[in-house]
């Protein structure tokens, strides 16, 4: 026999022996996969207030312009830095920015949330107070922050992206039209709009209605499926004509779900605490899709309400 036969049937086997070999990745090292960000999130200076230690507050106003559903919080322990154009820098120690874990869709913008616990809410302006008694013409307030963008999983953590934020102080915002500067780069649903949902569910919101405290939001599922199930959506809170975000976060995955029946529905009720002057509402609502503890966002037009 020919010394290169051997030879080819052991590259053959050995083709063969691995060709069914796989790898199999830890879920710690996962991420979830996302979509490209390109600019980040935009910060907009709203005013300034002397405080009580003589300082200054800047206020300051967030629009998503990641081109996804995004969630963002200024770095913690990391103080904002003033500079002014004579090139001196200032510590600003005291930094509230971001959107209280709360994912916002693309081309949205707020200028605070709900703070606070979640027995007893509060609104949360965002702002960054500096050590100084005015701000010098020319000045700049530099702040890192970080963000995820993309759908939640609570199996598989998403890539937080840090990015500096430079913003004018020359330049104050005092015209911005809340809760978006641009709706079309995302789905808007109406209420009684099907939505889908895990195990081929649909969610679809049937009521919201006014009352003395704020919202009750009215949701139904539909289960086509042989098996009693159900679908998670967590606590869903709504943003507004004034740019905050009402409702405490609450992780969907932990929070209760109704279950329906096969071939039957099931129906509750959310609520969110929001002022009656507040109008022009619109939903973030997490859905569970696709598989167990998988969400994707959505928003739901109520700004009839």
């Amino acid at each position: 026999m020919s010394s290169k036969k051997p030879l080819l049937l052991l590259s053959l086997c050995l083709v063969f022996c691995f060709a069914c070999v796989y790898i199999v990745v830890p879920a710690d090292l996962i991420a979830t996969p996302t979509l490209q960000s390109v600019s980040g999130w935009t910060g907009m200076v709203t005013g300034f207030e002397e405080t009580e230690t003589q300082g200054t507050r800047i206020y300051i106003s967030l629009r998503n312009s990641t081109n996804d559903w995004s969630a963002m919080k200024a770095v913690e322990n990391e103080p904002a830095i003033l500079l002014t154009s004579s090139g001196s820098k200032t510590e600003c120690p005291i930094v509230i920015v971001g959107t209280g874990k709360h994912r916002i869709a693309p081309g949205f913008q707020i200028r605070g949330f709900t703070g606070g616990t979640r027995k007893e809410p509060e609104k949360q302006l965002l702002y960054v107070e500096c050590p100084v008694s005015e701000i010098a013409a020319g000045s700049n307030l530099s702040l890192s922050y970080q963000y995820i963008v993309g759908a939640y999983d609570l199996h598989v953590p998403s890539i937080e992206i840090k990015k500096e934020m430079l913003l004018n102080l020359d330049q104050v915002e005092s015209a911005l039209v809340y809760p978006f500067d641009d709706s079309s780069m995302v789905v808007v649903n109406k209420m009684g709009d099907k939505i889908s949902a895990i195990n081929n569910f649909s969610l679809i919101l049937t009521e919201a209605m006014r009352s003395d405290t704020g919202l009750e939001l009215l949701w139904k599922a539909e289960n086509p499926s042989d098996y009693p199930n159900y679908v998670h959506i967590g606590e869903p809170p709504v943003l507004g004509n004034d740019g905050i975000i009402y409702g405490y976060y609450v992780d969907p995955s932990i929070a209760d779900a109704t279950i329906a029946l096969p071939k039957d529905e099931s129906e509750w009720t959310t609520s969110v605490l929001v002022p009656a002057d507040v109008t022009g509402l619109y939903i973030m609502v997490s859905v569970e899709t696709r598989q167990s503890k998988y969400f994707i966002n959505h928003v739901i037009d109520i700004s009839d309400k």
